[in-house]
């Protein structure tokens, strides 16, 4: 059984299908895992062990009834706790939605549902999605499998940390500024963004509602594609969705799996040459650039002059939103309400209920936001930061015109201890550094494991233009047979 949680989502998905083990057998074997190392690793906020043995013993009663089913059927999923769930607890992370349950399925959740897919349970975040390293969830912060004084990312640092530690095959991430990437590549794992649009937000409790995308996230590069190909398409629930057919991002990791890029055209983004960057961060990233260049891809160096810019823009675009969309949570409707005491009015219960329930990262966004947000200060500070996205997003078509896809690092460092910068915002803020410009452009970004720094992951980010999530899973997936995947350290032996 213990063998079932080596396995990636493919291979679980073949070996059920050829009936060498059951949907039953292989969530059990995850549900035993999670009890045996979740205490060292608080990947998950709620574990649905009924609920994940019910749904795989639906999936093997409709194989042996002999109804046909996807390649992902019976395969396990952790799905990040922002992500509204019918039935099981939806908290984000924060103490003003501890035990809410949700009457609905997000849209990407129902379509799992219907492939077949298992889900496992509920993972940790950083509190409504923001943060970097998921030290900012109420509930205790989630511990990286490679090494457990250190982070596993943020905001889905729970889903990343359920892949390394074998808890899970699959994930489903949310990524606003890098939240699904960063993580990836701090452990060692897949992380993917796809096009903005191309994955609905249907179900998704909103944290910055022009930059919120859910996306899949794995071990390998196809598992991430088949994920994002059961996850992805036009949704009439969500008006951002785009109505148009899903790239076919299987074939495209296939493809890149064969180890040819001949033909491919890789920009190397000038911006993003290292000032800042970890020297054993740039050492492997450059040398897996050089994987590329010998599997027949032609390098050439781009400037994007505006990607400067991101940092700042983000952090008053993203606030902003947040300020906006928090403000239904005023315990009023749902989740934590406190001071009703019949004495005091809405206004005070309002004002007790949120100074309870949100904690000190959701406090200062929102008063970020709502100061940029304020009158006479909106074009300083707002308006200003929607041009700069203007600018940068002219950067992006303007490099696409000369190459196929972008690469950088994902993060400047590797996994930092935890503790390290929570005292300090801005240097906690400066690890989404490569992965904002491509949540302001909205275009797809994923993250691929390519070496080591100090016996940490390192991750290459691989970015495309918007609606070509198949160019980079066809680039992720040849560097990933170059380089090979990585496997952390045994959770037993510590």
């Amino acid at each position: 059984m213990a063998e079932l949680t080596r396995l990636g989502a493919a291979e679980l998905g073949r070996a059920i299908a050829a009936g060498e083990t059951s949907a039953v057998e292989v969530a059990q074997a995850h549900l035993d895992r999670i009890a045996a190392v979740d205490d060292k690793v608080h990947a998950f906020l709620h574990v649905d062990s009924d609920g994940a043995l019910a749904a795989a013993r639906a999936v093997d009663e409709r194989r042996a009834a002999g109804e046909p089913l996807g390649p992902l059927a019976g395969v396990p999923v952790a799905v990040k706790d922002v992500i509204a769930t019918k039935g099981v607890p939806t908290t984000c992370a924060s103490r003003i939605l501890e035990g809410w349950i949700p009457p609905y399925d997000a849209t990407i959740v129902t379509r799992m549902r219907q492939a077949g897919l298992v889900m496992l349970g509920k993972t940790n975040m950083d509190e409504f999605a923001m943060g970097s390293s998921t030290e900012y969830s109420a509930f205790g912060p989630t511990y990286n499998p490679w090494d457990l004084t250190r982070i596993p990312g943020g905001s889905g640092g729970g889903s990343a940390a359920s892949l390394a530690a074998y808890e899970a095959p699959l994930a489903i991430g949310t990524d606003t500024g890098g939240s699904i990437r960063q993580p990836g590549a701090v452990t060692g794992t897949v992380g993917s963004k796809p096009t903005y649009g191309g994955t609905s937000r249907y179900g998704l409790v909103a944290f910055s509602s022009s930059l919120d995308t859910p996306g899949p996230c794995a071990r390998t590069v196809l598992d991430a594609a088949l994920l994002h190909e059961v996850i992805a398409g036009h949704d009439p629930m969500d008006s951002t969705s785009i109505p148009q057919p899903v790239p076919d991002v299987v074939a495209a990791a296939r493809q890149g799996a064969s180890g040819d890029l001949t033909g491919v055209k890789i920009g190397l983004v000038r911006e993003f040459s290292g000032e800042g960057a970890e020297p054993g961060v740039m050492a492997a990233f450059r040398d897996a650039v050089d994987a590329l260049a010998k599997l027949g891809a032609e390098v050439v160096e781009v400037s994007c002059p505006h990607f400067d810019y991101a940092l700042p823009a983000y952090y008053l675009i993203a606030p902003s939103e947040c300020s906006s969309n928090l403000a239904r949570f005023d315990g009023v409707r749902y989740g934590l309400r406190v001071g009703d005491d019949g004495k005091r009015s809405l206004e005070e219960v309002m004002s007790l209920t949120r100074e309870a329930g949100f904690g000190p990262e959701v406090k200062r966004r929102i008063m970020l936001g709502t100061y940029a947000l304020s009158s006479g200060y909106y074009d300083a500070y707002y308006g200003q930061a929607q041009k700069v996205r203007t600018l940068i997003t002219r950067d992006f078509t303007a490099a696409f015109e000369q190459v196929d896809v972008l690469v950088s690092p994902t993060t400047p460092f590797v996994a930092f201890p935890l503790g390290a910068r929570t005292a300090d915002p801005y240097q906690m803020y400066l690890a989404d550094l490569y992965t904002i410009p491509t949540n302001l452009y909205g275009g797809p970004g994923i993250s691929v494991p390519c070496g080591l720094s100090e016996g940490l992951p390192v991750g290459l980010q691989v970015m495309a233009p918007t609606m070509a999530d198949d160019r980079m899973y066809r680039v992720a997936a040849a560097l990933e047979s170059a380089v090979g995947t990585l496997t952390p350290p045994a959770l037993e032996e510590r």
